[in-house]
C-alpha cells in the first residue's frame, strides 16, 4: 500500500522538514543514477515558495520512512502552469509510488486552477515515457546535456568591433535584461526575466561576475555567455565541471558568428579556471545550436524530458 501526503508549502511554514526529506531522497537517487535528481528550481521554490506550489511525500505503511517526493511548482502567468519534479527511492520505482505521486501533482494542479500540468524528468527513459503516457502526458520538450573535453580546438574570434569583458553587477543589469529578453522572447524558462530574477541568480553562491562574459559592440550589449562552475560531487562527478549556463545573442546581431565566438570564449574561460570538461544544456529542437555544439566536439551525455497535459 502507498500513501501520499501533502506537506506544508505556505511562505510562513518552516520548510526544514520538507527540505530534509527531499535532500535525503535526492541523494539516494543521485548515488544510483549518477546525475542530479531535482533541479535548482525545486530548491529555489522550497526557499521561496511560488503561489500554487506544494510538496508531496509517499510512504508505504507501516514503514514511516519516505520513499518518494514530488514538488509541484506554480509557474505564474496566463494561464497558470504547475511544473512537477519528483525523486523516488530506487527500490520503489517499479511499484505504485511514481504513479501515485504524479497523480497527486496533477490533482494539485487542478485544485489550484492551473490550465496545464508538466513533469520534468532528468535522465528520462522508456519507463518515464510509459509513466507519463499512462496519465495522458505527452513529450513536449527534450533537453540534451552535452559535454566536451577542454580546451576545444580552433579559434573563434569576435566579430569586428566587438570586444569581450566581464559583467558589472548593477551597471549592466538593465542592458543584460534587455538583451536576454530579446534573445529568449519565446523561451518559457529564460525569457521574461525581471530585475528580481536576475538579482536572485546574482545572489547565488556560485555566481562569479568574471564568468559572465559580455560582448560589447561600441557600448551596446550584443550578446553574453554566462558560465557556471560545479564543484566536484563524488563518486559520479569526481572533478569540477564547467557549464555554459546561458548564452544569448541579440536578434539584431545574429548571423555575425557571435554565438560560436561566445561559446568558445566561455569554454576558454572555464579551461583557464582549471576545468577539464565543459557542459551545457540545449533544446533538442534547436537544430542550429545542436549543430554548432557538435561541430565544437560536444556529445550528448544525458536526456531530460518535459511531459505535459492540458487540464481543461
Amino acid at each position: 500500500m502507498v500513501e501520499v501526503r501533502a506537506l506544508p508549502a505556505n511562505p510562513g511554514a518552516d520548510p526544514a522538514a520538507e527540505v530534509t526529506i527531499a535532500r535525503a531522497l535526492a541523494d539516494r537517487s543521485e548515488r544510483r543514477d549518477e546525475h542530479p535528481a531535482l533541479g535548482d528550481a525545486v530548491w529555489r521554490d522550497l526557499a521561496d515558495p511560488a503561489p500554487g506550489s506544494a510538496g508531496f511525500v509517499a510512504v508505504t505503511p507501516p514503514d514511516p520512512e519516505p520513499v518518494g517526493y514530488l514538488r509541484a511548482i506554480g509557474r505564474s502567468g496566463d494561464p497558470l502552469v504547475v511544473d512537477c519534479a519528483m525523486t523516488v527511492h530506487p527500490d520503489h520505482r517499479d511499484d505504485a509510488v511514481p504513479g501515485r505521486l504524479l497523480d497527486a501533482g496533477i490533482a494539485h494542479a487542478r485544485a489550484v486552477g492551473a490550465a496545464r500540468a508538466a513533469l520534468w524528468v532528468f535522465g528520462a527513459d522508456v519507463d518515464t515515457d510509459a509513466l507519463a503516457a499512462g496519465r495522458g502526458l505527452r513529450i513536449e520538450r527534450e533537453l540534451w546535456q552535452m559535454r566536451v573535453p577542454l580546451p576545444v580546438a580552433g579559434p573563434a574570434p569576435m566579430p569586428t568591433g566587438v570586444t569581450l569583458r566581464a559583467f558589472v553587477p548593477g551597471a549592466d543589469d538593465a542592458a543584460w535584461l534587455a538583451c536576454n529578453n530579446r534573445a529568449f522572447v519565446a523561451d518559457p524558462d529564460q525569457g521574461g526575466w525581471t530585475a528580481a530574477t536576475l538579482a536572485g541568480r546574482v545572489g547565488e553562491a556560485w555566481f562569479d561576475p568574471a564568468g559572465l562574459l559580455v560582448a560589447d559592440d561600441d557600448g551596446r550589449m550584443a550578446g553574453f555567455c554566462w558560465t557556471k562552475v560545479h564543484a566536484p560531487a563524488p563518486p559520479h562527478e569526481p572533478h569540477a565541471l564547467g557549464e555554459i549556463y546561458v548564452i544569448g545573442v541579440d536578434p539584431a546581431d545574429r548571423g555575425r558568428g557571435l554565438g560560436r565566438a561566445l561559446t568558445v570564449a566561455g569554454l576558454d574561460h572555464l579551461h583557464r579556471r582549471g576545468i577539464a570538461v565543459g557542459m551545457l544544456f540545449v533544446d533538442a529542437a534547436n537544430t542550429a545550436a545542436v549543430g554548432l555544439y557538435r561541430a565544437l566536439g560536444f556529445v550528448t551525455s544525458r536526456i531530460d524530458r518535459c511531459y505535459g497535459t492540458d487540464l481543461a
